[in-house]
């Protein structure tokens, strides 16, 4: 096996801290892999990767091989790139909520037009994704974003707003201000961090109040939630964007406009490890300007 190859199996199993996985990513068996590996500390005379049966991380040497190897592999993609005047390869992207569907997915054909020797994985997800150690390229994100070894490039926010059936509002009345929530529900939309359900967020005179109502209903969906909203089951909030089509329709009703909870920061994040590739650079920039008119600065 060629060196170049050599060193993209090494800096796959880095990343992905499997020989398996690896191997999987790059079309090879997992014999092959170890075997390439084992030849390549031969020639070099060092141990690059410390292998236990739970996981294989790099040795000193190895991580001083690691950041020369992806500074060189990303190097040779820019240039024959470049060259090429073409971006291609598999793109990994996985994308909050319904951001996907609903701002992303209607550019994609001509985004795909543009750059026809590039395929992209669109995964859509609220939950925290290892970049590195899943193969994801770049993730979009909505909300204030816990620290992190990621670059993060913020691009806006988006506005949140509380909303209701008309049958529940029929039901429980029309509340009129976060003090005056005694009696209703919410539908408790449980966080992915924490496990617990998040209460409602308001803004009053300039702070922000958090309200935990009552929730007989607790979901983990961004969908599961407006589906449920609809039949009644409670208060809930989300982006304005994702309940568009039914305050349009008057399934759901926006209530305490007054009082919004603060606007969601929408970021784009990638890894700080390795030189933004072409094809990730092509892509953040095009997300960067499909989503700004959805976004306020």
């Amino acid at each position: 096996m060629d060196r170049l190859t050599a060193l993209e199996l090494f800096v796959r199993i880095v990343d992905r801290g499997s020989f398996s996985a690896a191997a999987a990513d790059l079309g090879m068996s997992r014999p092959a892999a170890t075997a390439t590996i084992q030849a390549l500390e031969r020639r070099l005379g060092a141990r690059l990767l410390h292998r236990t049966t739970r996981q294989v991380r790099p040795t000193s040497e190895g991580d001083a091989y690691y950041r020369r190897c992806t500074a060189i592999l990303a190097d040779l993609e820019d240039a024959d790139q470049t060259a090429s005047g073409t971006v291609s390869g598999r793109l990994r992207v996985d994308v909050a909520g319904s951001l996907a569907r609903t701002m992303l997915l209607p550019g994609l054909p001509d985004f795909l037009a543009q750059h026809p020797r590039l395929s992209i994985h669109l995964s859509e997800g609220e939950r925290y994704v290892d970049l590195v150690r899943e193969g994801v390229d770049c993730v979009v994100r909505a909300g204030t974003l816990a620290d992190s070894s990621m670059v993060a490039r913020r691009l806006g926010t988006i506005e949140e707003i509380t909303c209701a059936s008309p049958a529940y509002l029929e039901r429980y009345g029309v509340p009129l201000a976060p003090d005056r929530l005694a009696g209703h529900q919410m539908i408790g939309f449980v966080s992915s961090r924490t496990g617990r359900p998040l209460p409602l967020e308001f803004t009053v005179d300039g702070a922000v109040v958090e309200v935990a109502l009552p929730a007989r209903l607790l979901v983990s969906g961004a969908d599961m939630s407006a589906a449920a909203a609809r039949l009644g089951c409670g208060m809930v909030q989300a982006p304005r964007y994702r309940f568009a089509d039914d305050l349009a329709s008057g399934a759901l009703v926006e209530v305490m406009a007054d009082y919004r909870p603060v606007p969601t920061p929408i970021s784009i994040l990638f890894p700080d490890n390795r030189h933004l590739s072409p094809k990730v650079r092509v892509f953040v920039d095009w997300a960067t300007e499909t989503l700004a008119p959805f976004l306020s600065r």
